[in-house]
């Protein structure tokens, strides 16, 4: 991974623990170069933009009334890592992939869109954070013929950093590791999670955290000696005293695996079981009506289908770059599903919106505005009620 900006390069220092900032922007003037970015470097410091979530629930203070919020948040690795793959399973030469992935990587800023992810979880302070695409990601230029130092860089740690920054904790509820992929003969390494964070004030943690891999995946090796896996992780917790399951996941994505994701979906439902108190957040690549959906459906509410019927939700995607002026958003892919919170009437209380949907999202990157991610957020506050048995 490399970034253009100086506020990237000491975010390196930060998080990569270079020793002197001098280093790192030796590091960076030797990649520049050989990428063919030195005109871009030309564009000088810029400061971020702060962030303008499109609602800020503000729980800080804590509820009024009993409730729990829950957020879904796609960080988004920064490039289109399926050309990438697509040109290591091809069998030719995928270094051009490779390179293009590198120069929008670094268009795309992460330590930029990190900090306002971590904007978004403050300024709404939701109860339970379910994260998609948080890597893990090493890049050995040297392997690569590049005459540069190793960059690492690790999305929950940063994310953790730049909530500490704002003086807002939360805590690893549950984390595991899916994909987990060495390319380039080790140059270019890539380790997937989903990761479940809980606001430790009003979130009680209890028993051993989940963190699982679909039986039924994509699998491999493919070609390139990678392998394509997805899973989920789940937590039990009490919430205000009630106890509630916490599940997080993120299904296969692309148009070929859709009955993959309604099977994925499949142990899902039965992993979450006749569970009374549930809230599943995730990217789940598909839409209402689909397969998947109905699977799930069948035994929890679509949060969002039901607080705001008329409204799309639109939550994906903004371009690989995301340097699009105007939203692109055209699908509904990630859901907040919940089981027992509606009344005995069927109603269910509470308020659902996106995050970073729209333009005013966008903050300041190495290059331009940006968006934080090419998904927008949803969070959403559910109020609670008593189950009884």
């Amino acid at each position: 991974m490399i970034f253009a900006a100086r506020e990237a390069i000491e975010f390196f220092v930060a998080v990569v623990d270079l020793h002197t900032t001098e280093e790192a922007m030796s590091t960076f003037s030797r990649l520049l170069p050989l990428l063919a970015f030195a005109a871009l470097a030309a564009c000088g410091e810029k400061s971020p933009l702060a962030p303008q979530p499109d609602i800020s629930f503000n729980n800080s203070a804590g509820h009024g009334q009993r409730s729990v919020s829950v957020m879904t948040r796609n960080m988004y690795i920064g490039a289109d890592v399926d050309a990438v793959m697509q040109a290591l399973a091809a069998g030719g030469d995928p270094t051009p992939a490779l390179m293009t992935a590198l120069q929008t990587l670094q268009h795309t800023d992460f330590a930029t869109r990190v900090r306002a992810i971590a904007h978004e979880i403050a300024e709404n302070r939701p109860d339970v954070v379910g994260l998609q695409e948080v890597y893990d990601l090493t890049v050995i230029p040297r392997a690569l013929g590049i005459d540069a130092d190793e960059i690492e860089i690790h999305f929950l740690a940063a994310l953790q950093a730049a909530l500490a920054a704002k003086h807002v904790h939360y805590v690893v509820a549950a984390k595991n590791t899916s994909t987990d992929a060495n390319l380039f003969g080790g140059a270019v390494q890539i380790a997937d999670h989903d990761v479940l964070l809980v606001n430790a004030r009003r979130v009680t943690l209890l028993g051993d955290s989940v963190g699982a891999l679909f039986v039924a995946n994509v699998g491999g090796p493919l070609p390139g000696g990678f392998t394509l896996l997805r899973g989920y992780v789940a937590r039990k917790a009490t919430i205000d005293g009630i106890p509630t399951l916490l599940v997080n996941t993120h299904l296969e994505s692309g148009d070929p695996w859709a009955g993959l994701r309604a099977m994925q979906a499949g142990e899902l439902a039965t992993f979450i079981g006749t569970e009374p108190r549930v809230v599943l957040t995730g990217d789940f690549n598909d839409e209402r009506g689909s397969e998947m959906y109905g699977v799930l459906a069948s035994s929890l509410v679509d949060t969002w289908a039901v607080l705001r019927p008329r409204a799309p939700g639109l939550t994906c995607c903004q371009a690989p770059d995301l340097s699009n002026r105007r939203s692109l958003l055209s699908q509904r892919i990630d859901f907040i599903w919940t089981r027992g919170f509606t009344r005995p009437s069927g109603k269910l209380d509470g308020e659902i919106q996106l995050i970073s949907a729209h333009p005013d999202a966008r903050v300041r990157g190495a290059f331009g505005p940006i968006w934080p991610s090419d998904h927008a957020g949803v969070v959403a506050e559910l109020k609670l009620r008593s189950i009884r048995h």
